[in-house]
């Protein structure tokens, strides 16, 4: 569609399959995948991108690497949250004004109880001088852990968590 397009990854591996996959891409927009994480976008000038797209690591939840570095999956709840913050801040920095930024996250449960992962991330978004545009709750199908969570669920008594958020914000 003679879009321009930049992506990110911490893993090299990920990037060189990346890579493989875009190179037949015809058109005239480019295409780059660069090594690094959204906490720090130092080579994107102050409103230049027009559309931000992200699916963050949920904290420590499912591991995307052993020891990485920079990977968000690998902090704590607390550290997730000062990361997303850096997040926020440099996707509001390098994003044109009255763009969006799209972002899909889904919560968590620790020790029974729910963890509004999403929602925290959609307040530190907000306060970083977002305005929400949209929420669209996505419905999880066919997930391979699917069947060991049913049968936990039924054991300790929780209903699953089958869905994610699709938040969708402007820069104003």
């Amino acid at each position: 569609m003679n879009r321009n397009a930049i992506g990110y990854d911490i893993n090299s591996n990920a990037i060189r399959i990346a890579n493989t996959r875009v190179s037949g891409v015809e058109g005239e927009g480019k295409i780059a995948i660069k090594e690094g994480n959204a906490e720090n976008l130092i080579d994107i000038k102050n409103n230049t991108i027009d559309l931000i797209c992200t699916h963050p690591p949920y904290a420590s939840i499912i591991k995307y690497s052993e020891d990485l570095k920079n990977d968000l999956s690998l902090l704590e709840l607390n550290d997730f949250y000062k990361a997303m913050n850096n997040v926020a801040s440099e996707s509001y920095r390098v994003l044109k004004p009255n763009k969006y930024c799209a972002v899909l996250m889904g919560d968590t449960r620790r020790n029974g109880y729910i963890v509004p992962l999403g929602f925290s991330v959609m307040n530190i978004f907000l306060k970083s001088g977002f305005k929400i545009k949209e929420i669209i709750i996505k419905q999880q199908h066919n997930c391979s852990s699917t069947k060991y969570w049913q049968e936990l669920s039924i054991k300790r008594n929780f209903y699953l968590i089958a869905h994610e958020y699709l938040f969708v914000f402007k820069k104003v």
